[in-house]
């Protein structure tokens, strides 16, 4: 069905497909680098990648290369047998996370993941409630959402949610002290607030969560789906507070465009999950392993995550210039290329809008936070860009 028109696409989506997004007005479809060409061959520049997930940009040669060749081998057999690739893949992560941080189980999403972890807490602890924060998400499956901290994703659903999850307020050091108990199997939190709006907790409040688990023998589950894999300019966004996790839990940039996520955990931990108690058909199949660990290794060839802190400190500084004394603008915030300029009532979906006029594209995370996650390869000139429309639309008549 080549040369069919946006509108002839759209009409297939109404007829064949669950009405269940809300999507932008573009088909794309290639892209190079930070650039996405859509069906007209309009060139737009992406600041979303694919929500924190195309971390190397569109067609990287290391990604193609990796998954041309293991296509070419073996895509899927399952984890009724040894797998190459993936061990290859749980040496590469045991290689970039903190020890004892050292042993992976491969599944396909970040809210698999966050399911995955949730369940080997309690395996592991025998223990009967959770903690979990105001304004998290943490995913769709019924535990992940349920351990998400906003009504909005939940509302329906309800005959699905646990009610093992006590929630207390993001950045509250109170909260800590008065929900984790001897009960308590984990808590778990994003080390920054992405869906919620580019949130950022303090220090306190992140190693008071460490201590405290620590204390009355719960896990500290971080979710790392869209922090992880040097996106705040650290591999992984825990490594900001001096502190190491019980369990991490990893997706989106892992793959670079690849389904598939990870749980991570200590040697110790792991061993809750004995033959038969998880698993998954697709986790952990060679194609997805080999592009991870591709993803991984071309991560650490061209320093992303030191690009990643550098770059992202100095467009926050020239971010935040524009935005000072602008009444439409309440904060810009974030750590290295996961940066959030909150605005007033409508106004990052007026800005969205108007980037997307510009062929540029952005998004709206926790309702009035313009999200920028661009690939982490973005180049000085594509951030000069979206200065320019951010200045232009804040100095509009």
């Amino acid at each position: 069905m080549e040369g069919l028109s946006l509108e002839e696409i759209k009409q297939l989506h109404r007829s064949y497909l669950f009405q269940n997004y809300g999507r932008e007005d573009v088909c794309f479809e290639r892209g190079e680098g930070e650039y996405l060409y859509d069906i007209g061959n309009c060139r737009y520049l992406d600041f979303v990648a694919g929500i924190a997930v195309n971390a190397l940009g569109h067609n990287h040669p290391a990604m193609v290369e990796a998954i041309s060749r293991q296509a070419r081998k073996l895509i899927h057999t399952s984890n009724l047998y040894y797998i190459k690739e993936q061990a290859e893949l749980g040496e590469a992560i045991a290689s970039i996370v903190p020890w004892p941080l050292a042993v992976s189980l491969f599944v396909n999403s970040g809210a698999e993941a966050n399911e995955g972890a949730l369940k080997l807490a309690c395996k592991r602890t025998g223990r009967p409630r959770f903690v979990a924060t105001v304004n998290s998400f943490h995913g769709r499956t019924s535990v992940a959402l349920s351990a998400t901290g906003q009504k909005k994703y939940q509302s329906g659903f309800e005959p699905l949610i646990s009610q093992a999850f006590d929630f207390i307020e993001y950045g509250s050091v109170e909260g800590l002290k008065s929900a984790i108990s001897t009960d308590i199997a984990a808590l778990i939190m994003e080390p920054i607030q992405g869906e919620g709006g580019i949130k950022v907790p303090s220090l306190e409040f992140v190693r008071t969560a460490r201590d405290l688990c620590t204390d009355k023998g719960a896990m500290l589950i971080m979710d790392e789906v869209q922090t992880g894999l040097c996106r705040t300019g650290r591999w992984f966004g825990f490594e900001h507070y001096g502190i190491v996790p019980d369990i991490i839990t990893l997706a989106k940039a892992l793959g670079g465009g690849y389904p598939i996520g990870a749980i991570v955990s200590t040697m110790e931990v792991s061993k809750a999950f004995t033959p038969g108690s998880h698993g998954t058909t697709f986790g952990g199949n060679p194609l997805g392993c080999a592009v991870a660990t591709a993803v991984i290794r071309t991560m650490k060839q061209e320093k992303l995550a030191e690009r990643a802190n550098r770059k992202g400190e100095e467009w926050m500084a020239r971010l935040r210039g524009i935005c000072a004394g602008s009444p439409l603008v309440k904060d810009v915030r974030g750590k290295g290329l996961m940066i959030g300029v909150e605005m007033e009532g409508e106004r990052a979906k007026e800005f969205k809008d108007y980037a997307f006029q510009r062929k540029q594209l952005v998004n709206v995370a926790g309702g009035s936070t313009v999200r920028l996650v661009p690939p982490l390869i973005i180049s000085d000139q594509s951030m000069a860009s979206l200065n320019e429309s951010l200045r232009s639309f804040l100095t509009r008549p």
